[in-house]
């Protein structure tokens, strides 16, 4: 019995493990500490106040696709530091080790889908002429590529959150995939960087060759528009950074000397991400970037005149097909 008291057990598995005690340290855990009241819950509170934000301006505005990325992350971002909130009274608690990070690791892919389908409202606002892409591509390509990151990275954290210890194989594999998840996502942002530079240096030389059409230098001067330029490139900046930082923290499996180092997750997990988060509610487009707000009404709106017409349409029964052909070929034996 002396050997469990000399140092702390290893590979204890959450099965047996249900609270901090001395055979089960805080140490032994994967994050091997107790997560900071203060600092995660003001986090939720963040993250849950920029979720009641974003409702309300996105049915104030009916910026609904833009607005329900956004929601949607901070609804995991919420659950994520709730759970962490959870840690802190018990580091063992298997369903709040299991959320958290499933749903911290998820939720910036959703914020990104917002971030993705600015640049299609930039350009048609300015010159869609001077984009590499067609402008409605732009949603096509992006979102279904950070969708892809979002399903890796689903299926590594479901593999890590229900491996715990029992099983450090399928513990890895999740690793390995969450990682590949991530990396992608890294990826996607950068490639879509290069794309908004590349449009940012053509505008701007256009805009100076004095051949802008006064609409686009209205737009192009606007203050609310370049408010909402620089809170989204803030935005994205942020974000980049934090998918860096997860690359670096899982590289070294799961209790690594990175994960178990709270300061750092707290920073470039954290604020890395609810910064942006901020941003992004407190520079709606629906206020700063109105034309992306009709567009983006517009647009739901004709689809749902669409399914409405759809749905009118009037409902044939075979018998009565079958009455109509029979009547149609009479006719034509007549003529």
């Amino acid at each position: 019995m002396s050997t469990n008291s000399t140092g702390p057990p290893q590979h204890i598995s959450f099965k047996h493990c249900t609270e901090v005690g001395p055979l089960c340290p805080v140490s032994a855990t994967v994050l091997g500490y107790y997560p900071n009241l203060g600092v995660n819950a003001f986090l939720a509170a963040a993250f849950g106040l920029c979720m009641i934000g974003l409702v309300g301006t996105g049915i104030w505005k009916r910026t609904w696709g833009y607005s329900a990325a956004l929601t949607a992350g901070c609804i995991l971002e919420f659950a994520g530091y709730v759970a962490r909130v959870l840690l802190h009274y018990n580091p063992w608690d298997s369903s709040a080790f299991q959320t958290q990070i499933c749903a911290i690791i998820l939720a910036p892919t959703l914020i990104c889908i917002s971030i993705y389908l600015t640049l299609k409202h930039v350009t048609l606002s300015l010159n869609p002429a001077l984009s590499r892409l067609r402008p409605r591509l732009y949603p096509l390509i992006f979102v279904p590529a950070d969708v892809s990151c979002l399903i890796l990275q689903a299926i590594g954290g479901s593999l890590a959150a229900s491996a715990g210890y029992d099983n450090p194989n399928l513990l890895l594999s999740g690793d390995r995939v969450i990682i590949a998840g991530i990396a992608l996502q890294s990826a996607v942002l950068g490639f879509f960087g290069a794309m908004v530079v590349d449009y940012y240096l053509r505008i701007r030389k256009w805009v100076a060759s004095g051949e802008a059409t006064p609409e686009a230098l209205a737009t192009w001067n606007d203050r609310k528009f370049r408010m909402f330029c620089y809170a989204v490139a803030g935005a994205y900046a942020g974000i980049l950074i934090r998918c860096i930082y997860r690359i670096a923290e899982m590289a070294g499996g799961w209790g690594n000397p990175i994960m178990q180092d709270e300061p750092s997750f707290v920073v470039l997990e954290g604020f890395c991400i609810v910064i942006p988060v901020i941003l992004l509610t407190a520079f709606p487009p629906g206020v700063l970037f109105p034309a992306m707000a009709e567009r983006e009404a517009q647009r739901f709106k004709r689809k749902g005149h669409a399914e409405k017409m759809k749905s009118e349409e009037p409902v044939v029964s075979s018998d009565e097909a079958t009455q109509t052909e029979q009547k149609n070929a009479a006719e034509t034996i007549n003529v």
